[in-house]
């Protein structure tokens, strides 16, 4: 009832592209509603780009003969989700977000790893050709997950959360020189992990902006500067760029996030040590409650849609799913940040399995990483611990391994300091318990 409806409203809008979209869903009615949105869509006078949708029953039909598979999952209820966020709270453990790292990341990614065992396998089996775009946090373990069960696979995972800073540094030209770029106007060297993302180097028309944002940066840092579609934004989601101009000053480069996801890969302390400390920085803790609530919106929103009560959605997410589509069948060539094994060591001072996020070159079936050098000493001591734990999180949910998950519970910055070893272990235990449910 997202990433779905962007997703069509971007390929409705794509001339050069066109076939048949197979959607497989464990709830085969939110399926088939996607199939009457998505002909709508299709047959809508304003698209340019038609597709056939059909609703299949098992994954194998979904992935025979498939040119691209598109992941996008919720892994596992809003209920298993409450406890990743809401429980640690009893030792004063918040998490704006709470699906990449930090406990409710961890409790998230043991649910999501037996899902993508389960699709690796399948592509494998059915679509060993296919390129598969990934859009389900956290993000680098579904990707390590993929590689490690079928190694060939050709996956790459999307995100935009850089695009936001990008989009940021336009806002700073658009007030600080007049001028009016579009996102893609301003290039970055990207390089870090999912969420932990950063720039060292970033250029619009020639001119290094890194010296500007400096300024800008001394400028805004007490008052913060929201982006400027900050008003559409839901209260639970909105952001000043606070925390991002505090890194800032503490490491010399661009964070390249949102602060709600910055905060969570830092210790606690930092910026999440209360609820006062959460405001003083400004941005929103996103409670189960409201994604729970925004949910139920979206379900009175389908039906509108299903029925023709409301008027399709047609307008570009922003998002760039379907500009690689395009390069991979050979339309053009496009540059643009992916999450990927580093395997071609594109980030030099990290090992060959971790999957990280950096710029590639995309063509006709094809994916080059750009090779986006070191991370800076500072900021590589703050990755390491969020790089050792992709493996044992990931062992941890192939073993089935407890001590593992305590392991890696004991190595997360948001919980160092805050809980005793036996209260560490009850936390965890409590957790995964509810996650069983």
């Amino acid at each position: 009832m997202g990433w779905a409806r962007m997703f069509m409203s971007d390929l409705a809008l794509e001339p050069e592209l066109g076939g048949e979209v197979r959607l497989y869903d464990i709830d085969v009615e939110s399926a088939k509603n996607n199939e009457i949105i998505g002909n709508r869509i299709t047959a809508d006078d304003r698209s340019t780009g038609k597709w056939k949708y059909i609703t299949v029953q098992t994954l194998s039909e979904a992935l025979a003969d498939a040119d691209f598979v598109i992941a996008s999952i919720l892994p596992g209820t809003f209920e298993q989700m409450r406890s990743d966020v809401h429980l640690p709270e009893r030792h004063g453990i918040f998490q704006p977000v709470g699906d990449t790292v930090g406990p409710g990341g961890i409790m998230r990614a043991l649910r999501t790893v037996p899902e993508y065992i389960i699709f690796a396998e399948a592509i494998q089996n059915h679509a060993p050709d296919a390129w598969v775009i990934n859009y389900t946090n956290p993000m680098s373990i579904c990707m390590r997950t993929l590689y490690h069960i079928f190694p060939e696979i050709k996956a790459i995972g999307c995100c935009h959360e850089v695009f936001g800073t990008q989009d940021m540094l336009a806002s700073m030209l658009r007030h600080e020189t007049g001028k009016k770029p579009r996102r893609e106007d301003i290039k970055v060297n990207v390089l870090g992990l999912n969420h932990f993302t950063w720039f060292d180097k970033a250029v619009y028309e020639e001119k290094e902006l890194i010296p500007m944002f400096s300024r800008f940066v001394d400028e805004y840092y007490e008052k913060g500067f929201p982006n400027d579609d900050y008003e559409k934004h839901a209260e639970s989601f909105r952001y000043t760029n606070r925390v991002k101009f505090d890194l800032f000053k503490r490491y010399g480069n661009i964070a390249a996030a949102g602060d709600r996801h910055l905060v969570e890969f830092l210790p606690a302390d930092m910026y999440l040590k209360d609820r006062q400390t959460i405001k003083s920085w400004g941005f929103a803790l996103t409670t189960v409650d409201w994604r729970i609530a925004d949910r139920e919106n979206r379900i009175k929103r389908t039906k509108s849609l299903v029925t023709g009560e409301e008027e399709l959605p047609l307008s570009s997410s922003g998002e760039e799913g379907i500009q690689i589509i395009k390069a991979l069948c050979g339309l053009k060539n496009i540059i643009t940040n992916v999450n990927l094994p580093n395997a071609a060591l594109q980030i030099v001072n990290l090992p060959k399995e971790t999957v990280v996020e950096t710029n590639a070159e995309f063509s006709e079936n094809k994916v080059v990483p750009v090779n986006a050098g070191s991370l800076p000493d500072s900021v590589y001591k703050l990755t390491l611990t969020h790089v050792e734990n992709q493996s044992l999180i990931l062992k941890a949910a192939l073993n089935q391994n407890k001590n593992l998950v305590y392991e890696a519970f004991a190595r997360e910055p948001l919980i160092t300091g805050r809980c005793t070893e036996n209260e560490l272990r009850s936390l965890a235990d409590d957790m995964m318990k509810n996650t069983l449910r």
